[in-house]
């Protein structure tokens, strides 16, 4: 559920990117390069190796190890993140196919007082043509909603999102650097409002959404990715092109049937020596009764992950990233997102806005990963964004 941090093990990410409320990412390559970037989590990123790697505050036993890190984003305001790994030895020959198998797992806390856990593994085998992985966790989040303009407020009120969730997904390299996978997620989440919500849900176009306090959601998927970036965690050239649906339906066992979709293109192009310019456009829609915590949103900077909720979104963004010298950087960024059949029923067919101006620092040179600090604002807010690795 989190737009938050990306590094070691998709174990504690990929709860938090089932529900939505953000992403975790991942630094990878086969190669290890004096030259680093960003990743996202989805299966075809690789997990990143770093047990060879000096990282501050990380703990490490041979192929054990556990890394602390920070966040702070306008959903769950600010917190820390435990993650803890072990990675499966291998042959020299496997080290030159393929990555190393990892198990994990992760805990989240933030100050608003969220919680969550997960435990994952991920596996490679046969040269790097198949990868699977998969995760179990549980969330406690406390996350708002804005009043919608019917009830006559723009108040915030609390929306409490907790359960368990578990998710896999099977991948197969078919040629180059295409991947087409399966997957299949299970959820069984239950959600409360504070006061102002009417029970009935009106307001919240409640024909169009489930609003019920407990669901459970169950369904099977297929994606097509291709992956040409040249370092996952931070990339400097190369694409990541990834086209996917879920299927949930009550034929296995899920509460309601639907349907989810998305379409996501990123490209990153070395201007020079130092400037990177990168953009992505990313497309949602969602078909049939939809828990509001599984709708489409905007995945832009300067509000909160659930500020805007929907059946369709369609958001892009530019993001030009200059490094001052071996460790230090800055960036410039700039999006627009637009939202079709809100929950909310007041953002529909309106354009919002993102821009803002980040610092970067590289914390670990060999696998690029950095630390990110974005000022970013909106059409009526702004926030600040702390983070590992980059937004995209």
């Amino acid at each position: 559920m989190i737009k938050l941090i990306y590094l070691v093990g998709r174990c504690a990410a990929t709860i938090f990117l089932i529900l939505g409320i953000g992403r975790f990412t991942y630094a990878a390559t086969n190669d290890d390069p004096v030259d680093d970037r960003d990743p996202e989590v989805s299966t075809p990123a690789v997990t990143p190796d770093i047990r060879d790697d000096e990282i501050p505050l990380k703990i490490q036993s041979g192929d054990k190890l556990i890394v602390p890190l920070l966040f702070s984003n306008p959903t769950l305001d600010t917190g820390i993140v435990a993650v803890g790994a072990y990675f499966y030895p291998q042959t020299e020959e496997q080290k030159e196919e393929q990555p190393a198998s990892v198990t994990g797992g992760g805990v989240i806390y933030s100050s608003n007082d969220s919680k969550a856990l997960a435990v994952g593994h991920q596996s490679y085998w046969g040269g790097d043509r198949w990868r699977l992985g998969g995760a179990v966790g549980y969330a406690d989040l406390k996350l708002s909603v804005l009043l919608p303009l019917t009830l006559g407020s723009r108040d915030r009120v609390d929306w409490n999102v907790a359960g368990n969730i578990a998710f896999a997904k099977l991948s197969r390299n078919v040629m180059g650097n295409w991947f087409i996978g399966v997957s299949g997620r299970w959820s069984d989440i239950e959600q409360s409002f504070g006061l102002g919500i009417p029970p009935d849900g009106v307001g919240l176009n409640p024909v169009r959404y489930d609003l019920s306090a407990d669901t459970v959601t169950a369904g099977l998927g297929i994606a097509i990715e291709n992956d040409s970036r040249d370092m996952p965690m931070n990339s400097y050239q190369g694409h990541k092109f990834e086209l996917s649906a879920l299927f949930n339906d009550e034929a296995l066992g899920s509460d309601n049937t639907y349907q989810s979709y998305k379409m996501a293109y990123s490209s990153y192009h070395e201007l020079g020596p130092s400037v990177v310019l990168a953009w992505e456009v990313q497309g949602c829609v969602r078909r049939g009764l939809v828990p509001i915590w599984d709708g489409c949103r905007i995945p832009l900077r300067g509000f909160s992950a659930f500020d805007y909720i929907g059946k369709e979104s369609l958001a892009g963004q530019m993001e030009l990233r200059w490094r001052l010298g071996t460790r230090w950087g800055v960036a410039g960024f700039a999006g627009a997102g637009y939202i079709d059949e809100s929950t909310l029923g007041l953002n529909d067919n309106k354009t919002i806005p993102s821009y803002g101006i980040g610092v970067r620092f590289m914390a670990l040179k060999a696998k690029r990963i950095n630390l990110r600090l974005d000022i970013a604002k909106s059409e009526d807010s702004e926030a600040i964004h702390f983070s590992i690795g980059e937004a995209f």
